[in-house]
């Protein structure tokens, strides 16, 4: 793992969800202690603050479900610029708000990794793929479509910036997937990513599915972006997200997976996303979040205080 300083950068975007709260995920990240628990691993930590959004511009989409377009459009541009920018100076951390926020984080580490000459790698922890398009998604909500439009699927043209340098679909691997809709289905089909959905991991566990994903990362001396949403945890576990899916990775399965990525030593980026603290319980998702974090940068098992949630009397 290196040892660059990690990178606070609050995200504050909401508008890809659909529903409001995610704007107060970048605070709830702050209150739960993550900058502490980084410093108590040996880093150095700056905080950069929140991002804001570009200007927005007006536009419209034949797709009359879409909502807040001129919005995400204008975070995925600024996001994009504050990736490639803080992946040259240290470990980016981007605390979210909703998933939309990676279309501007992975286009940003591409090209950060591309002018670099390194190969990109993604590992997308997630219920959803992600892989509608502006014209195929039926909800309107674009946190639906960060992975389509960071590996170059048609149909983003002339709305949200052109990318570049896009990733690979066989440099991608998603774990955790449990919800998928139609049009998904048939275009992930198509392309080389590599899907382990929770039978998947029910029948194999996570261990032989990452590492086989990491040993490909290590052969091409690739750099790894990991991309953490809440709704890839069990809701029982993490109520804290818009978008629960039952049936989500346990405590045990998301810490070997931040414990392996560790091990690792390729992890140079980071996405907390979909933490929405209106709909948590007394910090509780957030604290998860936070100690998973813990755990891809170095915290051990054996270093884990136990924890009580005893309720303070009145």
């Amino acid at each position: 793992m290196t040892q660059k300083p990690c990178l606070l950068i609050g995200v504050p975007v909401q508008e890809g969800a659909g529903r409001l709260g995610c704007d107060m995920g970048p605070s709830a990240f702050r209150t739960a202690g993550l900058a502490t628990e980084l410093q108590n691993l040996g880093y150095a930590v700056e905080d950069r603050g929140n991002i804001a959004p570009t200007a927005f511009r007006e536009m419209r989409h034949t797709n009359g479900a879409i909502k807040a377009l001129p919005e995400t459009v204008a975070w995925t541009e600024a996001i994009a610029d504050a990736a490639f920018k803080a992946s040259g100076e240290g470990l980016p951390i981007f605390l979210g708000g909703d998933h939309s926020l990676s279309a501007g984080s992975i286009t940003g580490l591409a090209r950060r990794a591309a002018e670099d000459g390194r190969e990109f790698f993604v590992l997308w922890l997630d219920s959803h793929p992600d892989f509608h398009t502006l014209e195929t998604t039926t909800s309107g909500n674009l946190h639906g479509v960060p992975m389509a439009y960071a590996t170059g699927r048609q149909g983003f043209d002339g709305y949200f910036p052109k990318v570049h340098h896009p990733v690979k679909p066989e440099n991608v691997c998603m774990m955790g997937i449990r919800s998928v809709d139609p049009a998904e289905r048939a275009a992930l089909a198509t392309t080389g990513i590599t899907i382990h959905d929770m039978r998947a991991i029910d029948e194999n566990g996570v261990a032989p599915l990452l590492d086989a994903f990491l040993k490909r990362v290590a052969m091409a001396d690739g750099i790894l972006h990991v991309s953490l949403d809440v709704d890839f945890l069990d809701p029982g576990i993490a109520p804290g997200v818009g978008t629960t899916v039952p049936g989500g990775a346990t405590f045990r399965e998301a810490h070997l997976i931040m414990e392996m990525l560790h091990d690792s030593g390729l992890v140079r980026s980071l996405d907390l996303v979909e933490l929405n603290p209106f709909l948590d319980e007394r910090g509780r998702t957030a604290l998860l979040m936070v100690d998973l974090a813990s755990s891809l940068m170095g915290r051990r098992v054996l270093d884990r205080p136990t924890q009580s949630y005893r309720h303070t009397p009145k």
